[in-house]
């Protein structure tokens, strides 16, 4: 690709490539302010790494380095983010920016640095997983939920609004479902997260096991054949049983013991109960709106139905960010399905009202 280029272009790229490397390092530094301990070091070590890549446009480019280039826009964007939030967003797009670079396919690039933006892209995925564990609970409660309110009161709405009710009659329904939806999404939601947390707490080491080592026979126990319960094989089981022993410590190394919750991603049942109604409430509130201010009829059918898409594509948005996929599909495919339901209960709407029923 580089030898199809003139020598100027070839020179321009190289000092766009410099410039590029510069807002990268800025991001990880800009992140790196907002951090602290382990996950501060990281960030910093990228942006030394960056700062080798610049050495080799620097070299490349020798006098004819030129006045500074601004660095593209997307990672110009992403340093104002990193330094006004800071947040994992910033670090799921600095992930898929790394995974786009050019230099795979660029003779000018050594074949270390197309590597080195492979592997801080999985830097950047392992950083992002500890900030996607801290939220995952509440998150989930929380996109579920609006989705939910979304998609089903706005084909609630549209339902009722086509059998050709008044329009009181559909606002009345409209908040009747909203209250309903969310006190169950609430419960709901509690009582799943807090019956997850109490399967998996079950699956736990008992602590009142550790009083038991001391009195083990240490040529002939069965503590070995617990470590076989929990997958090991059995001459696996037999070494880590002796390791035990020998210390009196019943799993040492298994963060439980440790006080650890290695289930911490599941997050709290309240957190998730209350993230879940309030997210529900306010998503099934968008359909409702066009009727509180007066819209009637079809009116009230299209603000309400293009409000709910924007609403619906901003949180396929976001899902599809958070979870590293691209956000345009993840968002259409959420405007799709939330319409395909309306439109299913409308036509059903339309049907019942021409029947009389």
């Amino acid at each position: 690709m580089a030898r199809t280029l003139s020598p100027q272009a070839r020179h321009q790229r190289w000092r766009q490539y410099l410039a590029d490397e510069r807002a990268e390092a800025a991001v990880y530094h800009e992140l790196a302010q907002r951090r602290s301990g382990q996950e501060r070091e990281i960030l910093l070590a990228l942006a030394e790494a960056e700062a080798r890549h610049q050495d080799h446009w620097l070299e490349l480019l020798g006098d004819d380095v030129g006045k500074p280039l601004r660095g593209d826009l997307r990672t110009r964007a992403l340093a104002f983010l990193a330094k006004h939030f800071g947040s994992l967003f910033v670090l799921i797009l600095a992930q898929r920016a790394e995974a786009r670079s050019p230099y795979d396919l660029d003779a000018d690039a050594s074949e270390s640095m197309a590597a080195d933006e492979r592997i801080h892209g999985e830097v950047l995925r392992g950083l992002a997983a500890r900030g996607r564990t801290r939220l995952a609970g509440s998150f989930r409660a929380a996109v579920f939920g609006a989705n939910d309110g979304l998609v089903s009161n706005l084909a609630l709405v549209l339902g009722i609004g086509a059998t050709g009710v008044p329009a009181a009659t559909v606002l009345f329904t409209g908040i009747a479902g909203l209250l309903a939806g969310a006190l169950s999404m609430g419960a709901g939601e509690y009582v799943s997260v807090r019956s997850q947390r109490e399967l998996l707490e079950a699956s736990r080491p008992d602590p009142a096991s550790q009083a038991a080592l001391v009195h083990l026979d240490v040529d002939a126990n069965e503590l070995s054949l617990v470590y076989e319960a929990r997958g090991m094989s059995k001459e696996e089981a037999a070494e880590h049983a002796h390791e035990v022993l020998s210390t009196h410590r019943l799993d040492a190394d298994d963060p439980s013991a440790a006080g650890i919750d290695e289930h911490e991603e599941i997050g709290s049942a309240w957190n998730a109960a209350i993230s879940s109604f309030l997210f529900f409430a306010s998503g099934a509130l968008i359909p409702v709106l066009p009727y509180l201010f007066g819209a009637t009829h079809v009116l009230a059918i299209v603000i309400a139905s293009a409000a709910v898409g924007i609403a619906l594509l901003g949180t396929g948005a976001v899902v599809g960010i958070l979870s590293g996929a691209s956000p345009w599909r993840r968002a259409l495919r959420q405007l799709l399905i939330g319409f395909g339901a309306a439109a299913v209960t409308y036509v059903l709407g339309l049907l019942f009202g021409a029947a009389g029923i």
